[in-house]
């Protein structure tokens, strides 16, 4: 389709007319691990799993350029971060971590048992994990609302010590605006480690972190791969890369509003996919002009424009019904419906990490304001993944209890069964009660 791209959007024209290999290119977003991003982890990580703590010290001074006096930032400097806030920027996380907090508490889950048949009962309970690690980006990256994504449904599901890591500074302490959130959402604990480091430190354990049961959290490339690696050791919310949006207009659709959106996400990461959907030519022309009159006022313009001219679209469909089996392939982290009846297109959606319900419901708000939980699986892997929520922060234990008169009932078949796969001892436990 190059004969249809503009001089930012890299695919314009008609759904039906991307070629297979430019298909290929929206619909398969992840990639697979860069090698040598993958071998550079995969020592960072035998460091760290080796040496502990010093090798914690040794990484804060080849990276972050700086001389650690300890890894574990007293709460103290959280809570006086958290004093220093900027009034408004405290207001607004404040209400972001209460909204936060309504919208988890409402998933909080139940025990349950069942009799499969009379006298076998078999149940299950959810159990708030020991100890979580949410990693917060730093650097250039900086993103309080990420802690309290991580940090609030962790504390409403009872886990029982959540810890926070993030880079350094020059001061040897996290970016103030993190340490504030750790402090508002109530972490338990707070260290000044960041990238590969961080998450083996959390994975493994060293004499100052402890091994927690789950990492959650968003990160670079680095990141990442550490998290890859170290499942086996320690569970992952899901794998993630960069932020994505797909967008499914009709005519109702403001193309500036759409357009609004599709930069939004652009300006996270040149890697960024933004991509429309629109039905009828004369609409996706539109929202393309509205995108390339947008993109050249946008403050982060170098970035947006790197993101928009690799994988960002704007394509014309001739109905909805043409858009939904593209939208179910494309899997998107964000999913905005602006349409004229998004409550009931809703029902056609079948993967996307979470759904926005018309123009006026901006991924912005869902990002820092709304409550619904902001980690989400990009890269198509909402076709299985879900975003962060608060069964992650749970495991289940099971059990079962078989009466005396069902014990009987069963002993038999279940004989039957271990004998079929040569199990023998299988089938002498179980006839041993086949008379009451």
């Amino acid at each position: 389709m190059d004969s249809l791209c503009t001089s930012i959007l890299r695919y314009r024209g008609p759904l039906s007319a991307l070629s297979r290999e430019d298909r290929r290119r929206l619909l398969n977003r992840g990639g697979g691990s860069d090698a040598r991003v993958a071998s550079r982890v995969s020592e960072l990580i035998a460091r760290v799993r080796d040496d502990g703590d010093r090798a914690l010290f040794e990484l804060a001074r080849q990276f972050d350029r700086v001389e650690l006096k300890s890894l574990e930032v007293p709460l103290e400097r959280c809570h006086a971060a958290l004093a220093s806030l900027e009034p408004s920027v405290r207001e607004a996380l404040t209400r972001a971590a209460r909204n936060i907090a309504r919208a988890h508490e409402a998933q909080r889950p139940g025990a349950v048992e069942v009799e499969t048949e009379p006298g076998v009962w078999v149940g299950r309970r959810p159990d708030p994990l020991g100890r979580v690690g949410v990693y917060a980006p730093g650097g250039r990256a900086v993103y309080p609302s990420s802690v309290l994504m991580g940090v609030v449904p962790a504390k409403v599901a009872g886990v029982g010590e959540v810890i926070v890591c993030s880079p350094p500074g020059p001061d040897g302490l996290p970016h103030a605006s993190v340490m504030a959130a750790a402090a508002l959402a109530g972490a338990d604990r707070v260290f000044a480690l960041g990238g590969a480091g961080a998450v083996a430190a959390l994975a493994y354990g060293t004499e100052s972190v402890p091994r927690v049961d789950r990492i959650v959290g968003p990160g670079n490339a680095y990141v990442a791969e550490a998290k890859l690696q170290v499942v086996g050791a320690v569970a992952i919310e899901a794998p993630a890369g960069p932020s994505e949006i797909l967008v499914i207009a009709d005519v109702n659709a403001s193309p500036d509003a759409v357009a609004r959106e599709m930069l939004a996400q652009a300006e996270h990461d040149p890697e960024a996919a933004c991509v429309t959907l629109a039905v009828g030519e004369v609409l996706a022309d539109a929202i393309a002009r509205s995108v390339e009159r947008l993109a050249h006022e946008a403050k982060r313009w170098e970035i947006v424009t790197s993101a928009l001219g690799s994988r960002g679209a704007v394509l014309s469909v001739q109905s909805l019904e043409e858009a939904w089996p593209f939208a179910a392939d494309f899997a998107p982290e964000h999913l905005l419906l602006a349409t004229a009846s998004p409550q009931d297109d809703l029902a056609r959606v079948r993967n996307a990490g979470t759904v926005f319900l018309g123009e006026r419901s901006s991924v912005a708000y869902g990002d820092y304001m709304t409550g619904s939980n902001h980690v989400l699986p990009t890269a198509g892997l909402a076709r299985a993944y879900s975003g962060l929520n608060l069964l992650d922060f749970y495991r289940w234990t099971t059990w079962q209890r078989v009466e005396a008169p069902a014990a009987a009932a069963l002993a038999e078949d279940v004989g039957v069964l271990a004998d079929s796969e040569g199990l023998f001892a299988h089938a002498d436990a179980a006839r041993a009660w086949r008379r009451p």
